[in-house]
């Protein structure tokens, strides 16, 4: 437990969810949306109030800052990293935050929208919250805890950091980004100016988990180009672009290799958009896996099924594209292990069960690890994020806060 300790993440969580900070996926600005910066622009702000002097936001979105070493042992620097951003699934404008106190295991049914309701049996980690303060949204928007709890958790750790100097830290560095949710989270980050060593994303999901492992992500595009002619005179003539592009996908696995069909460490081909006309059209796929063996075996599943869809349209063609998106952390955190160790005991430290994961999705950490700057993703607490039924609980938020106070100390203690 973290002694003379003063809650400030459920204020600060509550404020900062209430600010839009949606990104755009059809922008071409860095950051995608303006807005993003409204509450990259109060956490400076609270952040300079703290008396952290060179917290400030760059050019392109992103929020620096420094708590300096109160060690005389040479610590290496630590950085932890949020997002601002939320999804664009679903409206992120006027979040309403409620807070249910001493959940009982009951239906809660959202104000705004009564048949919105967040069920035990939809989300069986709430069994785990019995007694616990739960935070949603009012039913009509995404709560946004997905980052804004890793947001608050850092800021709150900080403020708690800053006004307990008698605990031993390194030099630790906070990181905030925009557009994590398009995947863009890290396209403009200045690592050399972070000047941190390792990192920590406080972004994960159930209470006690961290999470060193995550899919490896490809992105595949095929154009196709068909045949037009006029309908009325299109018999043996017209190959359809469109009709091609139906055909290959519907000829994708359909209890294997899918969304849908897949769990735990099963990876997948999922086509994400369709386009087009009769003389050209674009389907857009994402190919997932935990190791990039896997990973180019389903292209080629992928390639296959595109080459045998053409042999029957022989005055058409395809074009298959693929673009790497993120690899598997664990590659880099390998060669790292006291990384996620220090992490383990730091959740430990604070009276938990570590978890140790790996996740069906990416991370900041994914593409910082591969940058140059090792980074597990450490539980904030968020649940089923992106939709109406979001929600967090207070205590999950504070044993957080903990844990990146004790990794800190952690860190310290194991320098010389």
């Amino acid at each position: 437990m973290l002694t003379n300790y003063i809650n400030t993440v459920t204020e600060r969580f509550i404020r900062y969810v209430q600010i839009d900070t949606q990104s755009d996926p059809y922008s071409d600005t860095q950051p995608s949306t303006a807005k993003q910066l409204n509450l990259s622009k109060v956490l400076v702000e609270e952040l300079l109030s703290m008396g952290i002097e060179d917290a400030h936001l760059d050019e392109f979105g992103y929020v620096y800052a420094t708590i300096p070493s109160n060690s005389t042992k040479q610590v290496p620097t630590i950085c932890f990293c949020s997002h601002v951003d939320t999804s664009p699934d679903c409206s992120g404008e006027d979040v309403k935050p409620i807070i249910h106190r001493n959940y009982q295991g009951e239906d809660l049914v959202l104000p705004d929208d009564n048949t919105q309701i967040i069920k035990m049996a939809e989300h069986p980690d709430l069994a785990q919250q019995i007694g616990n303060d739960i935070i949603t949204a009012s039913g009509t928007t995404l709560l946004g805890a997905d980052n804004k709890a890793g947001v608050a958790e850092i800021m709150d750790a900080a403020h708690h950091l800053i006004n307990h100097p008698t605990i031993l830290h390194g030099d630790i560095k906070i990181l905030f980004t925009p557009d994590e949710e398009i995947g863009r989270g890290t396209v403009a980050v200045d690592l050399k100016k972070l000047g941190a060593d390792f990192g920590y994303t406080i972004d994960g999901e159930t209470l006690g988990s961290l999470e060193d492992e995550t899919f490896s992500a490809d992105g595949v595009t095929i154009n196709i180009e068909g045949v037009s002619q006029h309908p009325g005179f299109a018999k043996g003539r017209m190959e359809s672009a469109l009709k091609i592009a139906a055909e290959i996908v519907a000829k994708l696995p359909k209890d294997t290799l899918s969304p849908e069909t897949t769990e735990g460490m099963e990876g997948f081909i999922h086509p994400t958009n369709i386009s087009g006309a009769v003389e050209q059209a674009t389907i857009d796929f994402i190919i997932r896996d935990f190791s990039v063996e896997k990973l180019h075996a389903h292209e080629l599943v992928l390639h296959e099924i595109m080459q045998n869809v053409l042999r029957n349209y022989p005055n058409s063609k395809a074009t298959f594209e693929v673009k790497e998106q993120y690899r598997n952390m664990k590659e880099v955190l390998d060669k790292f292990p006291q990384v996620s160790e220090y992490a383990i005991q730091a959740i430990k430290r604070s009276g938990l069960q570590a978890n140790r994961r790996s996740i069906r999705g990416g991370t900041d950490g994914s593409r910082l690890s591969f940058m140059g700057l090792p980074c597990p993703n450490i539980f904030a607490g968020e649940h089923a994020f992106h939709g109406k039924h979001e929600w967090v609980s207070v205590q999950d938020m504070e044993k957080a806060v903990e844990t990146i106070v004790n990794l800190c100390v952690i860190w310290e203690e194991k320098s010389v």
